[in-house]
Protein backbone atom coordinates (compact mmCIF):
# COMPACT_ATOMS: atom_id res chain seq x y z
CA UNK A 1 0.00 0.00 0.00
CA UNK A 2 2.83 2.22 0.14
CA UNK A 3 3.53 4.18 -3.45
CA UNK A 4 1.92 7.78 -2.87
CA UNK A 5 -0.14 9.09 -5.35
CA UNK A 6 -1.33 12.68 -5.76
CA UNK A 7 -5.10 12.05 -5.75
CA UNK A 8 -7.96 11.00 -3.82
CA UNK A 9 -11.23 10.91 -5.75
CA UNK A 10 -11.05 9.87 -9.25
CA UNK A 11 -13.67 10.73 -11.85
CA UNK A 12 -14.80 7.74 -14.69
CA UNK A 13 -12.78 9.09 -17.60
CA UNK A 14 -9.49 8.66 -15.07
CA UNK A 15 -10.77 5.38 -14.68
CA UNK A 16 -11.79 4.27 -18.20
CA UNK A 17 -7.88 6.56 -19.34
CA UNK A 18 -5.99 4.12 -17.01
CA UNK A 19 -7.68 1.02 -18.27
CA UNK A 20 -6.53 1.80 -21.21
CA UNK A 21 -3.23 2.28 -20.39
CA UNK A 22 -2.86 -0.67 -18.44
CA UNK A 23 -4.11 -2.73 -21.43
CA UNK A 24 -1.55 -1.05 -23.87
CA UNK A 25 1.36 -1.99 -21.23
CA UNK A 26 0.28 -5.50 -21.03
CA UNK A 27 0.25 -5.62 -24.41
CA UNK A 28 3.88 -4.24 -24.53
CA UNK A 29 4.27 -6.83 -21.25
CA UNK A 30 3.39 -9.70 -23.76
CA UNK A 31 6.23 -8.83 -26.26
CA UNK A 32 8.46 -8.51 -23.08
CA UNK A 33 7.83 -12.18 -22.24
CA UNK A 34 7.86 -13.38 -25.70
CA UNK A 35 11.25 -11.77 -26.67
CA UNK A 36 13.06 -12.57 -23.62
CA UNK A 37 13.62 -9.36 -22.23
CA UNK A 38 13.65 -9.82 -18.56
CA UNK A 39 16.90 -10.36 -16.40
CA UNK A 40 18.87 -13.22 -16.35
CA UNK A 41 20.59 -14.15 -13.24
CA UNK A 42 22.56 -17.02 -12.09
CA UNK A 43 22.89 -15.94 -8.84
CA UNK A 44 19.10 -14.64 -7.88
CA UNK A 45 18.41 -11.65 -5.42
CA UNK A 46 15.74 -11.88 -2.37
CA UNK A 47 14.45 -9.40 -0.43
CA UNK A 48 12.26 -8.70 2.81
CA UNK A 49 9.46 -6.41 4.09
CA UNK A 50 8.70 -6.77 7.72
CA UNK A 51 5.50 -5.05 9.19
CA UNK A 52 5.62 -3.73 12.84
CA UNK A 53 4.00 -2.43 15.65
CA UNK A 54 4.29 1.33 17.76
CA UNK A 55 2.76 0.41 21.21
CA UNK A 56 2.55 2.46 24.39
CA UNK A 57 3.91 2.10 27.62
CA UNK A 58 0.89 0.22 28.29
CA UNK A 59 1.40 -2.08 25.39
CA UNK A 60 -1.85 -0.48 23.29
CA UNK A 61 -1.62 0.77 19.98
CA UNK A 62 0.76 4.28 19.90
CA UNK A 63 -0.18 6.52 16.65
CA UNK A 64 3.33 7.92 16.18
CA UNK A 65 4.43 6.51 12.92
CA UNK A 66 4.84 10.27 11.34
CA UNK A 67 6.86 11.32 14.21
CA UNK A 68 8.51 8.26 15.13
CA UNK A 69 9.79 7.97 11.15
CA UNK A 70 10.91 11.31 11.16
CA UNK A 71 12.84 10.66 14.03
CA UNK A 72 14.03 7.21 13.36
CA UNK A 73 15.69 9.13 9.69
CA UNK A 74 16.22 6.37 8.05
CA UNK A 75 14.89 5.38 4.00
CA UNK A 76 14.42 1.52 5.32
CA UNK A 77 11.69 2.72 7.62
CA UNK A 78 8.33 3.59 5.76
CA UNK A 79 4.61 4.22 6.89
CA UNK A 80 1.89 1.60 7.03
CA UNK A 81 -2.06 2.30 6.92
CA UNK A 82 -2.49 3.28 10.43
CA UNK A 83 -0.56 5.79 12.50
CA UNK A 84 0.85 3.19 15.14
CA UNK A 85 2.12 0.94 11.79
CA UNK A 86 5.50 1.09 9.72
CA UNK A 87 7.73 -0.93 7.63
CA UNK A 88 10.89 -2.14 7.74
CA UNK A 89 12.43 -3.11 4.28
CA UNK A 90 16.05 -4.50 3.54
CA UNK A 91 17.91 -4.53 0.77
CA UNK A 92 18.20 -7.43 -1.67
CA UNK A 93 21.03 -10.06 -0.88
CA UNK A 94 22.20 -12.86 -3.35
CA UNK A 95 21.32 -16.01 -2.88
CA UNK A 96 24.34 -17.67 -1.98
CA UNK A 97 26.73 -18.46 1.21
CA UNK A 98 25.19 -16.65 3.66
CA UNK A 99 22.39 -14.35 3.03
CA UNK A 100 20.35 -15.09 5.88
CA UNK A 101 22.85 -14.19 8.36
CA UNK A 102 23.18 -11.04 6.28
CA UNK A 103 19.54 -10.36 6.38
CA UNK A 104 19.70 -10.96 10.17
CA UNK A 105 22.70 -8.80 10.81
CA UNK A 106 20.75 -5.49 8.96
CA UNK A 107 17.26 -6.46 10.30
CA UNK A 108 18.92 -6.34 13.85
CA UNK A 109 20.52 -3.45 13.19
CA UNK A 110 17.86 -1.56 11.71
CA UNK A 111 15.69 -2.57 14.73
CA UNK A 112 17.98 -1.32 17.30
CA UNK A 113 17.41 1.82 15.94
CA UNK A 114 13.44 1.13 15.77
CA UNK A 115 13.40 0.93 19.39
CA UNK A 116 15.53 3.38 20.60
CA UNK A 117 13.59 5.60 18.46
CA UNK A 118 9.95 4.25 20.36
CA UNK A 119 11.93 4.71 24.09
CA UNK A 120 12.06 8.12 22.76
CA UNK A 121 8.79 8.93 22.67
CA UNK A 122 8.18 5.87 26.28
CA UNK A 123 7.17 3.49 23.91
CA UNK A 124 7.76 0.17 22.02
CA UNK A 125 8.18 -2.02 18.74
CA UNK A 126 7.01 -4.77 18.67
CA UNK A 127 6.93 -7.67 15.88
CA UNK A 128 3.45 -9.90 16.17
CA UNK A 129 0.93 -10.70 13.50
CA UNK A 130 -1.85 -9.32 15.37
CA UNK A 131 -1.62 -7.04 18.67
CA UNK A 132 -3.61 -8.82 21.55
CA UNK A 133 -4.24 -5.37 23.22
CA UNK A 134 -6.08 -3.77 20.06
CA UNK A 135 -9.69 -3.10 20.30
CA UNK A 136 -12.34 -2.59 17.85
CA UNK A 137 -12.99 1.39 18.56
CA UNK A 138 -9.45 2.14 18.06
CA UNK A 139 -9.64 0.85 14.22
CA UNK A 140 -11.36 3.72 12.40
CA UNK A 141 -10.34 6.66 9.78
CA UNK A 142 -9.01 9.04 12.76
CA UNK A 143 -5.52 6.44 12.76
CA UNK A 144 -5.25 6.03 9.07
CA UNK A 145 -1.68 7.52 8.35
CA UNK A 146 -1.02 10.62 6.38
CA UNK A 147 -1.04 10.74 2.58
CA UNK A 148 -3.29 10.67 -0.14
CA UNK A 149 -2.50 6.84 -1.08
CA UNK A 150 -4.12 5.44 1.93
CA UNK A 151 -7.27 7.57 2.07
CA UNK A 152 -7.65 6.78 -1.13
CA UNK A 153 -7.58 3.17 -0.74
CA UNK A 154 -10.64 3.50 1.73
CA UNK A 155 -12.65 5.88 -0.44
CA UNK A 156 -12.15 4.20 -3.78
CA UNK A 157 -13.27 0.07 -2.10
CA UNK A 158 -16.29 2.08 -1.04
CA UNK A 159 -16.82 3.21 -4.53
CA UNK A 160 -16.46 -0.02 -6.25
CA UNK A 161 -18.64 -1.50 -3.48
CA UNK A 162 -20.93 1.28 -4.55
CA UNK A 163 -21.79 2.47 -0.54
CA UNK A 164 -22.41 -0.59 0.76
CA UNK A 165 -20.67 -1.52 3.88
CA UNK A 166 -18.27 -4.38 4.51
CA UNK A 167 -19.48 -7.30 6.52
CA UNK A 168 -16.82 -9.49 8.16
CA UNK A 169 -17.55 -12.70 9.77
CA UNK A 170 -14.82 -15.05 11.12
CA UNK A 171 -15.33 -18.14 12.61
CA UNK A 172 -12.84 -19.94 14.85
CA UNK A 173 -13.34 -21.03 18.72
CA UNK A 174 -15.37 -17.60 18.93
CA UNK A 175 -16.96 -15.53 16.09
CA UNK A 176 -16.22 -12.78 15.17
CA UNK A 177 -19.02 -10.67 13.51
CA UNK A 178 -18.83 -7.08 12.81
CA UNK A 179 -20.11 -4.13 10.00
CA UNK A 180 -17.59 -1.85 8.88
CA UNK A 181 -17.60 1.71 6.67
CA UNK A 182 -13.82 1.71 6.41
CA UNK A 183 -10.68 -0.55 5.83
CA UNK A 184 -8.94 0.02 8.66
CA UNK A 185 -9.64 -3.65 10.21
CA UNK A 186 -6.81 -4.46 7.84
CA UNK A 187 -4.22 -2.78 10.27
CA UNK A 188 -4.67 -5.32 12.86
CA UNK A 189 -3.06 -7.46 10.79
CA UNK A 190 1.14 -7.34 9.89
CA UNK A 191 3.10 -9.47 8.15
CA UNK A 192 6.70 -10.41 6.51
CA UNK A 193 7.24 -10.08 2.61
CA UNK A 194 9.88 -12.70 0.92
CA UNK A 195 10.54 -11.61 -2.39
CA UNK A 196 12.44 -13.76 -4.64
CA UNK A 197 13.96 -12.54 -8.10
CA UNK A 198 13.14 -15.40 -10.74
CA UNK A 199 14.20 -15.70 -13.97
CA UNK A 200 11.69 -16.20 -16.80
CA UNK A 201 12.74 -20.23 -17.46
CA UNK A 202 11.76 -21.36 -13.91
CA UNK A 203 9.12 -18.04 -12.70
CA UNK A 204 6.35 -20.42 -13.55
CA UNK A 205 8.02 -23.93 -11.30
CA UNK A 206 9.01 -21.98 -8.58
CA UNK A 207 5.82 -19.37 -8.51
CA UNK A 208 3.18 -22.57 -8.14
CA UNK A 209 5.92 -24.39 -6.06
CA UNK A 210 5.12 -21.07 -3.29
CA UNK A 211 1.49 -21.87 -3.81
CA UNK A 212 1.92 -25.39 -2.58
CA UNK A 213 4.55 -24.31 -0.12
CA UNK A 214 1.93 -21.65 1.49
CA UNK A 215 -0.16 -24.48 3.65
CA UNK A 216 2.84 -25.44 5.47
CA UNK A 217 4.59 -22.14 6.19
CA UNK A 218 1.37 -20.05 7.30
CA UNK A 219 1.30 -23.12 9.76
CA UNK A 220 4.65 -23.52 10.67
CA UNK A 221 4.72 -19.37 11.38
CA UNK A 222 0.86 -19.00 12.78
CA UNK A 223 1.31 -15.99 15.31
CA UNK A 224 -2.19 -14.14 14.99
CA UNK A 225 -4.59 -16.29 17.37
CA UNK A 226 -6.69 -13.51 18.72
CA UNK A 227 -8.91 -10.74 17.20
CA UNK A 228 -10.22 -8.04 20.00
CA UNK A 229 -10.32 -10.74 22.62
CA UNK A 230 -11.78 -13.31 20.26
CA UNK A 231 -10.27 -16.70 19.80
CA UNK A 232 -10.38 -17.03 15.83
CA UNK A 233 -7.68 -18.98 13.70
CA UNK A 234 -4.05 -19.87 14.44
CA UNK A 235 -3.70 -17.13 11.65
CA UNK A 236 -6.65 -14.64 11.37
CA UNK A 237 -4.29 -12.28 9.53
CA UNK A 238 -5.57 -14.37 5.99
CA UNK A 239 -9.50 -13.89 6.29
CA UNK A 240 -9.01 -9.99 7.84
CA UNK A 241 -7.39 -9.08 5.40
CA UNK A 242 -9.68 -10.67 2.91
CA UNK A 243 -12.64 -9.58 4.17
CA UNK A 244 -11.52 -6.21 5.43
CA UNK A 245 -10.65 -5.67 1.45
CA UNK A 246 -13.45 -7.11 0.05
CA UNK A 247 -14.68 -5.80 -3.51
CA UNK A 248 -16.54 -7.62 -6.17
CA UNK A 249 -14.36 -8.51 -8.94
CA UNK A 250 -15.26 -11.91 -11.35
CA UNK A 251 -16.20 -15.28 -10.94
CA UNK A 252 -13.53 -18.70 -11.18
CA UNK A 253 -14.62 -21.76 -13.01
CA UNK A 254 -16.49 -22.79 -10.34
CA UNK A 255 -18.47 -19.75 -10.39
CA UNK A 256 -17.10 -18.28 -7.21
CA UNK A 257 -16.69 -14.56 -6.75
CA UNK A 258 -12.37 -13.86 -6.73
CA UNK A 259 -11.34 -11.49 -4.07
CA UNK A 260 -9.13 -8.59 -4.12
CA UNK A 261 -7.13 -10.21 -1.76
CA UNK A 262 -6.93 -13.81 -2.66
CA UNK A 263 -4.84 -17.23 -3.08
CA UNK A 264 -5.62 -17.19 -6.47
CA UNK A 265 -7.73 -18.88 -9.87
CA UNK A 266 -4.64 -21.82 -10.54
CA UNK A 267 -1.52 -22.88 -10.83
CA UNK A 268 0.37 -21.03 -14.01
CA UNK A 269 0.80 -22.44 -17.23
CA UNK A 270 3.04 -20.92 -19.01
CA UNK A 271 4.28 -17.45 -17.87
CA UNK A 272 3.58 -14.46 -15.44
CA UNK A 273 1.30 -12.91 -18.30
CA UNK A 274 -1.41 -15.14 -17.20
CA UNK A 275 -1.72 -13.08 -13.82
CA UNK A 276 -1.51 -9.38 -15.47
CA UNK A 277 -4.01 -10.71 -18.04
CA UNK A 278 -6.40 -11.47 -15.03
CA UNK A 279 -5.46 -8.53 -13.87
CA UNK A 280 -6.48 -6.51 -16.88
CA UNK A 281 -9.36 -8.82 -17.62
CA UNK A 282 -10.68 -9.56 -13.71
CA UNK A 283 -10.17 -6.44 -11.76
CA UNK A 284 -11.09 -2.83 -11.93
CA UNK A 285 -8.90 -0.11 -11.32
CA UNK A 286 -8.58 0.94 -7.42
CA UNK A 287 -6.28 3.86 -7.84
CA UNK A 288 -6.95 5.10 -11.78
CA UNK A 289 -4.06 7.76 -11.25
CA UNK A 290 -2.43 8.66 -14.26
CA UNK A 291 1.65 8.90 -15.30
CA UNK A 292 3.15 10.77 -17.61
CA UNK A 293 5.54 7.60 -18.46
CA UNK A 294 6.25 5.91 -20.99
CA UNK A 295 4.53 2.43 -21.26
CA UNK A 296 8.55 0.93 -21.06
CA UNK A 297 7.91 2.18 -17.19
CA UNK A 298 4.79 -0.30 -17.05
CA UNK A 299 3.73 2.44 -14.33
CA UNK A 300 0.12 1.63 -14.63
CA UNK A 301 0.40 -1.93 -14.92
CA UNK A 302 2.42 -2.02 -11.46
CA UNK A 303 0.52 0.35 -9.92
CA UNK A 304 -2.94 -1.79 -10.11
CA UNK A 305 -0.75 -4.88 -9.58
CA UNK A 306 -0.07 -3.55 -6.36
CA UNK A 307 -4.05 -3.10 -5.74
CA UNK A 308 -4.79 -6.95 -6.43
CA UNK A 309 -3.08 -8.33 -2.84
CA UNK A 310 -2.24 -11.84 -4.11
CA UNK A 311 -0.93 -14.64 -1.16
CA UNK A 312 1.54 -14.80 -3.98
CA UNK A 313 1.93 -12.13 -5.96
CA UNK A 314 3.73 -11.92 -9.43
CA UNK A 315 6.12 -8.51 -9.52
CA UNK A 316 7.57 -6.60 -12.51
CA UNK A 317 10.47 -4.84 -11.34
CA UNK A 318 13.54 -3.15 -12.64
CA UNK A 319 12.96 -0.84 -15.17
CA UNK A 320 12.76 -0.97 -19.15
CA UNK A 321 16.45 -1.47 -19.44
CA UNK A 322 16.59 -4.38 -17.32
CA UNK A 323 13.30 -5.59 -15.76
CA UNK A 324 13.43 -9.05 -13.69
CA UNK A 325 10.70 -10.95 -12.39
CA UNK A 326 10.22 -11.52 -8.91
CA UNK A 327 7.51 -13.54 -6.65
CA UNK A 328 6.43 -11.56 -3.39
CA UNK A 329 5.72 -14.33 -0.61
CA UNK A 330 3.03 -12.94 1.47
CA UNK A 331 1.28 -15.32 3.77
CA UNK A 332 3.21 -15.25 6.87
CA UNK A 333 3.02 -12.84 9.94
CA UNK A 334 5.59 -10.93 11.46
CA UNK A 335 7.35 -12.31 14.70
CA UNK A 336 7.76 -13.42 17.25
CA UNK A 337 11.27 -12.71 16.99
CA UNK A 338 14.04 -11.70 14.43
CA UNK A 339 15.66 -15.22 14.41
CA UNK A 340 11.71 -16.38 13.94
CA UNK A 341 11.29 -14.44 10.64
CA UNK A 342 14.29 -14.69 9.19
CA UNK A 343 14.05 -18.69 9.65
CA UNK A 344 10.67 -18.60 8.27
CA UNK A 345 12.28 -17.11 5.20
CA UNK A 346 15.14 -19.62 4.67
CA UNK A 347 12.22 -21.81 5.20
CA UNK A 348 10.08 -21.13 2.10
CA UNK A 349 13.11 -20.29 -0.09
CA UNK A 350 14.26 -23.50 0.25
CA UNK A 351 10.50 -25.34 -0.13
CA UNK A 352 10.36 -23.26 -3.17
CA UNK A 353 13.03 -24.03 -5.06
CA UNK A 354 13.13 -27.79 -3.65
CA UNK A 355 9.83 -28.25 -5.25
CA UNK A 356 10.56 -26.07 -8.69
CA UNK A 357 13.27 -28.16 -9.11
CA UNK A 358 11.67 -31.88 -9.03
CA UNK A 359 12.02 -33.88 -12.39
CA UNK A 360 8.23 -34.80 -12.05
CA UNK A 361 6.63 -31.30 -12.20
CA UNK A 362 4.91 -31.42 -8.69
CA UNK A 363 1.68 -29.45 -9.41
CA UNK A 364 0.35 -32.25 -11.74
CA UNK A 365 0.21 -34.27 -8.42
CA UNK A 366 -1.49 -31.73 -6.52
CA UNK A 367 -4.57 -30.58 -7.45
CA UNK A 368 -5.03 -26.64 -7.05
CA UNK A 369 -8.26 -27.13 -4.88
CA UNK A 370 -6.37 -28.94 -2.86
CA UNK A 371 -3.21 -26.85 -3.14
CA UNK A 372 -6.25 -24.08 -1.65
CA UNK A 373 -7.90 -26.24 1.12
CA UNK A 374 -4.32 -26.77 2.31
CA UNK A 375 -3.80 -23.25 2.93
CA UNK A 376 -7.33 -22.00 4.10
CA UNK A 377 -7.02 -25.18 6.79
CA UNK A 378 -3.48 -24.46 7.73
CA UNK A 379 -4.19 -20.72 8.41
CA UNK A 380 -7.06 -21.54 10.51
CA UNK A 381 -5.82 -24.83 12.69
CA UNK A 382 -2.14 -24.52 12.08
CA UNK A 383 0.21 -27.38 12.96
CA UNK A 384 -3.11 -29.29 14.29
CA UNK A 385 -4.01 -28.91 10.45
CA UNK A 386 -4.29 -32.12 8.71
CA UNK A 387 -3.82 -31.22 4.62
CA UNK A 388 -4.10 -33.45 1.15
CA UNK A 389 -0.27 -33.78 0.64
CA UNK A 390 0.11 -35.70 -3.00
CA UNK A 391 -2.72 -37.93 -2.47
CA UNK A 392 -2.67 -38.66 1.45
CA UNK A 393 -4.41 -37.13 4.06
CA UNK A 394 -1.70 -36.08 6.99
CA UNK A 395 -1.29 -33.83 9.96
CA UNK A 396 0.82 -30.65 8.87
CA UNK A 397 3.29 -30.89 12.03
CA UNK A 398 4.29 -34.67 10.95
CA UNK A 399 5.26 -33.32 7.55
CA UNK A 400 6.85 -30.39 8.23
CA UNK A 401 9.50 -32.99 10.64
CA UNK A 402 9.10 -35.79 8.66
CA UNK A 403 9.60 -34.42 5.17
CA UNK A 404 9.11 -30.67 4.23
CA UNK A 405 12.30 -29.44 6.48
CA UNK A 406 15.14 -32.10 4.78
CA UNK A 407 13.27 -30.75 1.25
CA UNK A 408 13.86 -27.11 1.99
CA UNK A 409 17.56 -28.09 3.03
CA UNK A 410 18.43 -29.74 0.00
CA UNK A 411 16.48 -26.67 -2.16
CA UNK A 412 18.72 -24.00 -0.22
CA UNK A 413 22.04 -26.31 -0.59
CA UNK A 414 21.32 -26.79 -4.37
CA UNK A 415 21.20 -22.33 -4.62
CA UNK A 416 24.92 -22.54 -3.12
CA UNK A 417 23.63 -22.02 0.82
CA UNK A 418 26.63 -22.92 3.09
CA UNK A 419 25.52 -25.80 4.63
CA UNK A 420 26.26 -24.27 8.55
CA UNK A 421 23.58 -21.73 7.19
CA UNK A 422 21.27 -24.26 6.16
CA UNK A 423 21.56 -26.11 9.36
CA UNK A 424 21.38 -23.65 11.96
CA UNK A 425 18.21 -22.00 10.48
CA UNK A 426 16.51 -25.21 9.59
CA UNK A 427 17.50 -27.88 11.98
CA UNK A 428 18.25 -25.42 14.65
CA UNK A 429 15.10 -23.37 14.21
CA UNK A 430 12.41 -24.75 12.13
CA UNK A 431 12.78 -28.10 13.20
CA UNK A 432 12.57 -27.76 16.45
CA UNK A 433 9.41 -25.63 16.68
CA UNK A 434 7.63 -28.17 14.52
CA UNK A 435 8.44 -30.92 16.68
CA UNK A 436 7.48 -29.40 19.99
CA UNK A 437 4.92 -27.72 18.10
CA UNK A 438 5.59 -24.53 19.68
CA UNK A 439 4.66 -21.59 17.15
CA UNK A 440 3.91 -17.66 18.06
CA UNK A 441 -0.01 -18.74 17.71
CA UNK A 442 0.18 -21.70 20.23
CA UNK A 443 2.35 -20.00 22.98
CA UNK A 444 -0.43 -17.23 22.96
CA UNK A 445 -2.84 -19.65 22.92
CA UNK A 446 -1.41 -21.38 25.62
CA UNK A 447 -0.74 -18.00 27.82
CA UNK A 448 -4.44 -17.45 27.82
CA UNK A 449 -5.12 -20.95 28.62
CA UNK A 450 -2.79 -20.48 31.39
CA UNK A 451 -3.55 -16.77 32.94
CA UNK A 452 -6.95 -16.42 31.58
CA UNK A 453 -8.34 -13.73 28.99
CA UNK A 454 -5.21 -10.95 29.92
CA UNK A 455 -3.95 -9.97 27.13
CA UNK A 456 -2.53 -6.89 28.64
CA UNK A 457 -0.25 -9.45 30.62
CA UNK A 458 -0.06 -11.47 26.95
CA UNK A 459 1.35 -8.83 25.37
CA UNK A 460 4.07 -7.72 28.59
CA UNK A 461 5.42 -11.32 28.12
CA UNK A 462 5.63 -11.60 24.69
CA UNK A 463 7.34 -8.44 24.45
CA UNK A 464 9.97 -9.23 27.19
CA UNK A 465 10.44 -12.34 25.27
CA UNK A 466 11.15 -11.16 22.11
CA UNK A 467 13.27 -8.26 23.54
CA UNK A 468 15.34 -11.47 24.92
CA UNK A 469 15.80 -12.81 21.14
CA UNK A 470 15.45 -16.28 21.64
CA UNK A 471 13.73 -18.32 19.01
CA UNK A 472 10.18 -18.98 19.77
CA UNK A 473 10.11 -22.43 20.21
CA UNK A 474 12.62 -21.96 23.40
CA UNK A 475 9.72 -19.38 24.90
CA UNK A 476 8.10 -20.61 28.28
CA UNK A 477 4.36 -19.76 29.72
Amino acid sequence: MGQEISAVSFSDEDRKEFQNRVREETKLLKAWFDNRRFTYEDVKKIGLEIEAWIIDRDHLPYPINEEFLQKAKSEFLVKELSQFNFEVNLTPHFLKESPFSQMKVQLEKLWKRCHSTSQHFDGHCMLIGVLPTIREEMLNLDCISSGNRYLAVNEQIFHLREGRPIKIHIEGEDVYQQTLHDVMLEAAATSIQVHLQVNQENAVRLFNASLMASAPLVACAANSPFLYGKSLWDESRIPIFEQAINIPSFKNKKNESVGRVTFGTGYLKHSFLELFLENLNGYPPLLPMLSEDPPECMSHLSLHNGTIWRWNRPIIGGNEDSPHLRIEHRIMPAGPTILDIIANTAFYIGLAHYFANLDKVPEESMTFTDCTNNFYSAAQFGFRSKVQWFGRKINVQKLIVDNLVSFAKEGLLSQGIDREEVSFYLDGIIHQRALNGNNGSSWQRAFIEHYGPDFQALSEKYLELQLKGRPVHEWKI
